[in-house]
């Protein structure tokens, strides 16, 4: 097998880690409490209706406590809480220890420091092979301003700051 045409699940991963992405902490008020994992996979999907999206891992044992919920709040998280993103994509830890949240307007947890949140109802799902493919609609959101975010790029957590700030800094 020639290097263009492999496709293992390590190539795919190597290749496409190319493209950096953000990193969010989706947590909800579940009956036994709050529950919450790191996801990557998060995008605006539509402005009228305001949706978005998400695709957990089928493997995932957090979504489908958050499923059950129907409601559920996406944290994007800020460039100096890569110690969240590791807590919260552990499997079988009390993810929220320590964490200190406050809840939304649908009574989720809204994470201490988030650089933006977007309170959800789960709308649909489908299938997206090893990920489900979530799509929610958008209830409540806020941002904060002047904080940079926290991006994955080939495996590893790094920040970025806008390009204007580079060439005003080199001026």
């Amino acid at each position: 097998m020639t290097e263009l045409s492999d496709l293992s699940p390590r190539r795919l991963r190597d290749v496409l880690g190319h493209f950096a992405t953000g990193l969010t902490v989706i947590t909800a008020a579940t009956e036994n409490g709050p529950a919450g994992f790191t996801c990557q996979s998060f995008a605006s999907l539509s402005l009228e209706p305001a949706l978005v999206t998400f695709s957990p891992a089928r493997t995932s044992s957090t979504w489908p406590l958050l499923r059950q919920a129907g409601r559920f709040t996406v944290n994007i998280l800020p460039a100096d809480h890569q110690h969240l993103a590791a807590q919260f994509a552990r499997s079988g830890a009390d993810k929220f220890a320590g964490v200190d949240h406050s809840p939304s307007p649908l009574g989720n947890p809204v994470l201490e420091g988030a650089l933006a949140w977007v309170d959800c109802e789960l709308r649909q799902e489908y299938d997206g092979g090893d990920h489900t493919i979530v799509v929610a609609a958008v209830h409540a959101l806020s941002a904060r301003s002047g904080v940079d975010p926290l991006l994955f790029f080939k495996g590893g957590y790094v920040s970025v700051q806008p390009l204007v700030k580079i060439l005003e800094g080199a001026a």
